[in-house]
């Protein structure tokens, strides 16, 4: 089998468009439904809406507190055009965070989950971005463990990272399938 992967120049939000393109181009050749997509303030989450008419789209958020405590990035004229499009917003602790990012915060001690974050980011941010966010997504029971997905991932703001993957629950960490690279930066 041989298919295509297009590589970015760089990271960065310069790549949301084309991303969304080459991942509906994607998901429509293969018969995927589903599209979970990372989104600080949601204006690449209302980007993806836009491309990803009629798919079921989940959209996940950075937890509450992420930038600073009691804070959420995601705007709320943002969540609106998401909600209103029929696309749902996931805002919970990130896979390979919680509680062992607070061990390396308070200790500067690295736990499994800070482990395996930094061994994905040698794939680009967006890798790393887009396992977490499918897992996420699995563990709240918006997309299933038996149907391949898109998740797409970005290094900063935007998105640059979009892959094909079978999802699991975090527990199941070590059974997760990434199938097909589609685009990241090359650097």
């Amino acid at each position: 089998m041989e298919e295509k992967i297009t590589y970015f120049s760089k990271p960065g939000p310069e790549n949301t468009g084309e991303v969304l393109r080459i991942a509906r181009a994607r998901a429509e050749a293969l018969g995927i439904k589903k599209i979970v997509v990372a989104s600080t303030t949601g204006e690449t989450a209302v980007k993806a809406m836009e491309v990803f008419r009629g798919f079921r789209v989940v959209i996940v958020s950075h937890f509450t507190g992420c930038s600073e405590p009691n804070i959420q990035e995601f705007l709320e004229e943002n969540k609106r055009a998401v909600e209103g499009s029929g696309g749902v917003i996931l805002t919970t602790t990130h896979a390979f965070a919680g509680l062992s990012r607070a061990m390396c915060k308070k200790f500067g001690t690295h736990l499994f989950e800070e482990v395996v974050a930094n061994t994905l980011r040698i794939f680009g941010h967006g890798m790393k971005v887009a396992c977490e966010i499918a897992i996420m997504a699995a563990d709240a029971g918006l997309v299933r463990t038996d149907e391949d997905i898109i998740a797409i991932g970005g290094s900063s703001r935007g998105v640059d990272t979009a892959i094909v993957l079978r999802p699991v629950n975090s527990p199941d960490f070590f059974d997760l399938s990434v199938k097909e690279i589609l685009c990241k930066p090359h650097f």
